[in-house]
């Protein structure tokens, strides 16, 4: 067992995790490769970071996997991700149900690939009982787009007299967004040096814990996500409240 996992207290640690894998691109020109390169070599991270969360005791993980921005990218690198989303869900399904690992979805998911979204519902479908860990990919997703989804959805319920204006509240939000099925984020984490949450999970992350690491995506293994929890752990989470009336209720 590794110095870092020892120090953390297993008591205290992120039930909801969110990642922003950022660096593919230049960890691949610094190795004179093209892109693509860097989205190929990106596996390894996301299975050393699902795993170190289950080390933890984490339960729930989410990767910012392809933003709805991201359809503005060069066809070719768009064309090579949905190629590598489909390749790696086949080939990673045995681990997943070795491992316990439920895989799920956010974002508008009708506008991948109609291959892609088959090999997903597919994959989600038989992961659906696994319960060691949730993974989640959000695909096609955007805080913004989500958020105005939900209203719209919402506003017909009122329209329709369905639902009382009224009584409207965070949880019926909640329950109209992609996340409906997920708790808030506790700790985001975001690779390579960038400092935004770049439209990720808008509404989710209002009291997590926002970490960023110089580490490119590629490279990020068990350890960094064990450095980043330690940091989780030494900070003080008020959700508003001062410092003395949480150390009060302790």
């Amino acid at each position: 067992m590794s110095k870092l996992l020892q120090s953390i207290n297993l008591q205290n640690t992120p039930n909801h995790i969110a990642i922003i894998m950022d660096g593919n691109g230049r960890w691949a020109k610094g190795k004179g490769m093209q892109r693509v390169f860097g989205h190929k070599n990106a596996l390894t991270a996301v299975r050393e970071a699902v795993a170190g969360a289950s080390d933890v005791g984490t339960k729930y993980i989410t990767l910012y996997a392809f933003s709805t921005e991201n359809w503005n990218r060069p066809k070719l690198e768009v064309d090579a991700l949905m190629s590598l989303l489909v390749n790696s869900l086949k080939k990673e399904l045995p681990e997943f149900q070795k491992n316990g690992i439920k895989i799920n979805s956010i974002g508008n998911i009708e506008r991948l690939p109609q291959k892609a979204r088959k090999v997903l519902a597919e994959v989600i479908d038989a992961t659906q009982n696994n319960s060691t860990i949730t993974l989640t990919f959000a695909l096609s997703y955007g805080g913004r787009e989500e958020i105005v989804n939900a209203i719209k959805n919402i506003s017909k319920k009122v329209v329709n007299n369905e639902l009382d204006i009224e009584k409207i509240d965070d949880k019926i939000i909640n329950s109209h967004l992609y996340t409906f099925n997920l708790p808030d984020v506790d700790l985001m984490i975001r690779t390579s040096g960038e400092q935004r949450i770049s439209n990720f999970l808008l509404w989710q992350m209002a009291y997590a814990e926002l970490y960023f690491t110089e580490v490119l995506w590629p490279d990020f293994r068990k350890e960094h996500l064990y450095s980043a929890i330690l940091d989780y752990q030494n900070r003080e989470r008020r959700f508003g409240k001062t410092s003395e009336q949480i150390e009060s209720n302790e």
